[in-house]
Formats: C-alpha cells, structure tokens, sequence
C-alpha cells in the first residue's frame, strides 16, 4: 500500500452515487410495496452497502483498513430507475472516496441480485463520485503565493564544516514541492547573537517566511528560542503543538523539542528541530495549510 504514514489526520467525506434501472412499471411497484420474493430490497440492499463500505480494504487491494465514523445511504425512487447515493466519513490520514463508491457498487448489485428474478432488464449505471472534502487540497492554499522564504541552518558543527547539511536541504526541498521558491540559504553557529543578526538582516528586507532549523533542543548550544522569543510580537501557539503532536506520534523524543513559530511584523518565523527526520516531520505537519496565515494577513475573512 501506499505510506501515508507522513500525513495529517483530518475528517474526510466523500458522497458517491449509482443507479440501478428496472425494465418495468412493475418492478418499481414490487420495490415500494416490498413484495419482492427475495425480500424489501431497499433494506437488504443499505444493510450490504454498510458492511460494503467498511470491509472496502478487503476487497480494494491498495485500499488502507479505516475507522469508517458514519455512512450514510439514501435512495430517490424515480419513474424507472432507483438513485443511490452513499455518503462516508472518518477522521483519518486518507480519503473515503473508494469506500463511498465501492459501497454505492455493492448497493446497486445487491439491488440487482434481488431484482434478476422479476425484471431480467434491471440495470447498474453511472457509478462515480459525487463530491469529497478533506486532507491537503482542502486545507492547502489552491492560489499561487508569491512569498520570499529564507532557510536557516542553525549549526555549530554544519558551519564550521565538520558535517553536512541535511536538514536544511529537506525543507528547501519541501518548500519547493509547495510551489514556492527558497531566496536565502545560511548556516550560521548556534550563538544568539548571530540568529538574531541574521533574522534582523532577513526580516528587514521583507520576508515573508523565515525557517530555521537546529538548536530546539535542550542541550546547553541549543539557544536558537532564546534567540527568537524575545523577538516576536506574536507567537502562535497552535502551530507549536501542531508540530510536537505530531512528531509524538512518530517518537516518544518528540516531547524534548522546543519548536517556537510566531510573528515578527509581517514575517512568520518558524524554529524547527536540527535533525533531518525532525525538519522533515515539522514541515509535513503544518504545510501546506500554515499557508492559510497569509491569505488571513491579506484580509481573507473566511466568509464572514
């Protein structure tokens, strides 16, 4: 299957359809009156839609199990023809749309099953998604920013050339893959007068994001929020849980980091962990939906 271990959990749903048409004035009859020799085929046909869409992973190869939450089935009965639509929901890493449409599948052929032995016309037709909401093209930002994004590597070791730079060149890759473009590289000691200086130099010529990684941790070089805290004029605490919560779930070293993301002026600066898998974990934690700050700073008002 695919790893979608590096993604958000967010509620998901998805609405799917399929219709099921009958070759008679009759079989509609035989269907509301529930006088089907097999049984009330509207009935049998949701209870096998629902245990359809919960066992999607079974028969879906590539499928992932899910903590299906709800799922809904609905049917408008039209002159010759049944329309089912099927709505699911969960909160989890990946979409529900092949386990609304595999039950929509299911409902429509248990129909049909039921049905052959009446109307030898019945049909199954216009299986397809109807619409799905959740995860990253719903939380992303779907406009092209045009935003000025310096990296910082914050690294005693990395500037005084005794080790390479990894982490750096993960969130430059991760800032590229957003559609954006990283204006300033540096790698600088972990000394507080440096970051500051350097953050200063950056923040003047208008940045519009500024990512620092290394020195979160709680050794004693590690000053890289003692450096930034006294700078900011907002902090976002959110962005700052959003990123341990995260990075908890993939190791219980998580805990020690101390990520500091806020603003200075207009500028959003983010202090990520030193090591390559923390940086690349921060940055799948709260991109691309941390982008949504700078719709928020350009007067976007959530519809209000």
């Amino acid at each position: 299957m695919v790893d979608i271990t590096h993604k958000i959990i967010t509620q998901r749903t998805a609405t799917a359809q399929a219709i099921v048409k009958v070759g008679s004035p009759e079989t509609m009859q035989a269907i509301l009156n529930k006088t089907v020799p097999k049984g009330d085929v509207l009935e049998v046909a949701r209870t096998a839609g629902l245990f359809a869409v919960k066992n999607t992973s079974n028969s879906i190869p590539d499928c992932h199990p899910m903590p299906i939450e709800f799922t809904g089935i609905e049917y408008e009965l039209l002159e010759d023809s049944v329309l089912i639509k099927v709505t699911v929901k969960a909160i989890y890493r990946t979409g529900v749309e092949v386990e609304a449409m595999h039950g929509a599948s299911i409902v429509a052929l248990t129909m049909y099953d039921m049905l052959k032995p009446i109307d030898k016309k019945v049909e199954i037709s216009t299986i397809k998604l109807l619409h799905k909401k959740g995860g990253k093209s719903d939380y992303g930002v779907k406009e092209d920013l045009d935003l000025s994004v310096a990296v910082i590597v914050c690294s005693d070791s990395v500037s005084s050339g005794k080790k390479e730079d990894r982490a750096g060149k993960v969130i430059s890759d991760k800032v590229k893959k957003l559609g954006l473009s990283v204006s300033s590289y540096s790698v600088i000691p972990d000394e507080v007068a440096d970051i500051q200086e350097t953050i200063n130099k950056l923040c003047s010529s208008n940045k519009d994001l500024i990512i620092l990684t290394g020195g979160t941790g709680l050794s004693n070089r590690d000053v890289t929020p003692e450096a930034i805290i006294p700078m900011l004029d907002r902090r976002i605490p959110g962005i700052e849980e959003a990123i341990r919560s995260y990075g908890q779930d993939r190791t219980p070293y998580a805990m020690l980091s101390r990520s500091v993301v806020g603003f200075k002026g207009d500028t959003l600066i983010m202090a990520l962990p030193g090591s390559t898998a923390g940086a690349s974990e921060s940055m799948d934690a709260v991109f691309p939906s941390i982008l949504h700050l700078f719709k928020i700073l350009n007067g976007f008002n959530h519809g209000k």
